[in-house]
């Protein structure tokens, strides 16, 4: 028996596909797993999808892309999956031909028609007995994927080429693979992974395949329906905190380590109190969810965990400039040197510079680097020379974000030749003949990072460069972040639909007026027990509660101040 299973990144297959395997084994069943581990199984497919998966080529097209995909396809087939079939084992593939056709054709936009012969020729005409779906929202993979990022020691701002595409890419292969579900319900089951527990799905997911091993067919098509509670009354503004936490609870019995991760920025004691229950299991989630944070209770938790997990608490400063946030540095640097610096965006102070000495002194030059954004001077241009001299031209590229002139557009022409994706990170914010000649280069060939690099543009460019991408992929609306304009107004009023979670996070920094909450409300009402859509809507709403107190304080304070005439 071909036991696939499909679902856009993030969704939990390949762990499903795992757990699936182990548990056929340990019922008396041989089993070959094409991607045992995450891991193609045959060596020349996996040097294949390195090649697929580099940013870097840019210039690689759709049809190209689709070719080497199916030729990735093609050897797991030679090499793993026909001898296994021959064998007369259940061989289960993560992934197969289904997903070239749904990313090339639902993501990419190549005629279906003319994709399908090759997938012929690809699989000698064998195609799965069962293919598995596992269906989930696109916001939560991606909440699910950049949280596997952090387990696994990745950097969270690298891309593989579907992710150069934007978030809309996932959007439109998930309804690709739903599409083939509905056209052939005999051979796929949907399954979805939203809301249940990761032992519910693996069990569903055992008893379908049993019985198809058996002879026996499953009742439904779906068999992880929707586990929607009931809602009294549509969500409203005072409504949100009380709604969100209650779905957050509720995440945490099935997946606590992404509970926490969704704590990221939340200020007030629901979410401290939360982060502190999630401590000793979780304490590097626990602190880096104080990013962005700077209250009393923030700083106490910091202190707490600094020699517990040092390299989070560096991280969860940013790049703060407060003295608070140079103390703890200070404090850190001897057991997390490297994250330390990395954090010194912004700031030319002189206790800055003398961490950045002492790390170039051990060594720590790509740190140091990449801590410079927005610093210049001449020192700093010294430390970019001795970059270049050392080829880390990614990390010199990054530490151009911020700054402008003819002096760094100078150099970022010169970086373009070895790294021209750090080179678009670094023009964001800026409006330069440089930066929007870069933009209009790559806007087809990066969209992800040429959007966000509109970030707090409101030239007509940016506009026109934000309009044209709207409905294609969500970063044209994160890049409206905290953006008080006409236009942007316009364009989230216009994409709430489209990128309800993303039109929400915009809202961030805004006051909440009449228009705000209307917008809130409009969002709530289509998805009121969406966590995604929740957990935005509470930071938007918690985060201008705060300004506002802040804001109230700050006058009575400077009035007892003054002298009484």
């Amino acid at each position: 028996m071909f036991i696939d299973f499909e679902g856009i990144d993030g969704s939990g297959k390949t762990t499903l596909s795992n757990l699936l395997a182990g548990r056929l084994r340990r019922l008396g069943y041989k089993v070959a797993h094409a991607r045992e581990g995450g891991e193609l199984q045959a060596p020349t497919a996996r040097r294949i999808r390195e090649l697929t998966r580099d940013s870097r080529l840019l210039e690689l097209g759709a049809r190209t892309e689709f070719f080497l995909n199916v030729a990735r396809d093609a050897q797991q087939f030679e090499e793993v999956i026909s001898p296994a079939l021959a064998r007369g084992e259940v061989c289960i593939s993560d992934r197969y031909l289904y997903s070239q056709l749904a990313l090339s054709g639902g993501g990419r936009g190549l005629p279906l028609e003319e994709l399908k012969p090759a997938c012929e020729l690809a699989s000698r005409g064998t195609w799965p007995d069962l293919v598995i779906l596992v269906d989930v929202e696109p916001e939560l993979a991606r909440l699910r994927k950049r949280l596997g990022k952090l387990k696994e020691g990745r950097s969270s701002d690298t891309d593989s080429r579907k992710g150069l595409a934007g978030a809309g890419l996932a959007v439109r292969v998930r309804e690709a693979f739903l599409n083939m579900a509905r056209q052939d319900p005999g051979r796929w089951l949907i399954i979805e992974n939203n809301d249940q527990p990761l032992w519910v799905l693996e069990q569903r997911i055992v008893d379908a395949v049993v019985a198809r091993l058996q002879g026996r067919e499953p009742q439904v098509q779906r068999i992880s329906p929707p586990n929607t509670p009931v809602v009294h009354g549509e969500v409203t503004v005072d409504g949100v905190e009380e709604r969100f936490f209650q779905a957050l609870d509720s995440l945490e019995v099935r997946e606590p380590s992404l509970a926490v991760w969704m704590l990221g920025g939340l200020p007030g004691l629901a979410a401290h109190q939360r982060r502190l229950a999630a401590v000793e299991r979780f304490p590097g989630l626990a602190v880096r969810s104080l990013t962005g944070l700077e209250d009393e209770s923030s700083w106490a938790l910091r202190e707490l965990l600094a020699k517990v997990v040092p390299a989070d608490v560096a991280a969860s400063l940013s790049s703060s400039l407060s003295p608070k946030a140079m103390a703890l540095r200070q404090q850190l640097y001897a057991l997390a040197p490297g994250e330390v610096v990395s954090s010194l965006k912004r700031n030319d102070s002189h206790e800055a510079w003398a961490l950045r000495q002492q790390a170039l002194r051990e060594r720590h030059l790509a740190q140091v680097l990449l801590g410079l954004a927005g610093v210049d001077g001449e020192t700093a241009w010294s430390v970019r020379e001795l970059g270049i001299q050392q080829k880390l031209y990614s990390e010199v590229a990054r530490s151009l974000t911020g700054l402008s002139g003819e002096r760094v557009d100078a150099l970022r022409e010169a970086l373009l030749a070895h790294d021209r994706l750090s080179v678009v990170r670094s023009i964001t914010g800026l409006d330069s003949a440089f930066a929007q000649g870069l933009r209009e280069q790559l806007a087809d060939k990066a969209p992800k990072l040429v959007l966000r690099s509109l970030t707090g543009l409101i030239s007509s460019e940016a506009f026109a460069l934000r309009e044209r991408y709207a409905l294609v992929t969500k970063e044209s609306i994160d890049s409206l972040d905290g953006l008080d304009d006409p236009r942007a107004w316009q364009l989230r009023e216009a994409c709430a639909e489209r990128w309800p979670a993303t039109v929400l996070s915009s809202l961030k920094g805004l006051p909440l007026t009449e228009r705000a909450e209307t917008l809130i409300t409009r969002i709530l009402r289509t998805g009121p027990n969406r966590l995604p859509l929740l957990r935005n809507a509470y930071g938007v709403i918690s985060l201008a509660h705060e300004t506002t107190t802040e804001r109230a304080i700050r006058p009575a304070v400077s009035t007892e101040s003054q002298p009484t005439l």
